[in-house]
């Protein structure tokens, strides 16, 4: 009685559409916002629920944040994501460091996936409650639930070298689903050494 949609957004497809470069914007190949609003009647008048991936951790080096985040130090964008003068750790993604330095930025960038996927700084409210907006725009679309990517890599544990299950890894959770607005939402979420948690668990609902 209900589907899971892989990402659909608008992504250069260096990771099968989990780089997005807009999280609003449906991939050209997939058709457009009226084919999807289409569909989402179809299945709903069927009684279908539809579930689509939420990937809040990273977005693709294409993402306009990612653009402007480059530009300079004091960019507004700058704090999107995680920079350092040097590597802050041995991390390793897809088979080489984690961290990859930026020409244009003059620092390196973490990227805990491939170096086109930069990570988000969910540290930074900014990030958030951009966050927050986009689960907004696809529930006021009428979606019925999200998938959620990576969430236990949204807080990194700094203190014990750890790409997830950082410290404030809760809080960021009850923050995105905790409202109101998200009650009727299904959640699930995909947790690295943890297999599968249901997010209801940690907002402290039924």
């Amino acid at each position: 009685n209900a589907v899971w949609i892989s990402p659909f957004y608008q992504s250069p497809g260096n990771d099968g559409g989990y780089d997005i470069s807009d999280y609003r914007v449906i991939q050209k190949e997939f058709g457009t916002m009226a084919d999807f609003k289409e569909m989402l009647g179809a299945m709903h008048a069927s009684g279908i629920k539809v579930i689509v991936d939420f990937v809040p951790n990273h977005t693709s080096t294409e993402h306009t944040w990612f653009k402007e985040a480059r530009k300079s130090r004091d960019n507004p964008y700058r704090d999107f994501y995680i920079w350092a003068d040097k590597p802050l750790n041995d991390w390793v993604a897809c088979c080489e460091s984690a961290w990859k330095y930026d020409d244009v930025a003059g620092q390196y960038y973490l990227h805990c996936f491939d170096p086109t996927q930069a990570d988000l700084n969910w540290e930074n409210p900014r990030v958030r409650e951009e966050m927050k907006a986009v689960l907004d725009f696809w529930i006021d679309l009428g979606v019925d639930g999200f998938r959620c990517d990576v969430i236990d890599m949204i807080s990194k544990d700094w203190e014990n070298n750890r790409v997830n299950k950082g410290p404030h890894l809760h809080e960021y959770i009850k923050e995105l689903f905790g409202r109101e607005k998200c009650a009727h939402i299904f959640t699930v979420g995909e947790c690295w050494g943890a297999n599968v948690t249901n997010i209801r668990n940690l907002t402290g609902e039924d």
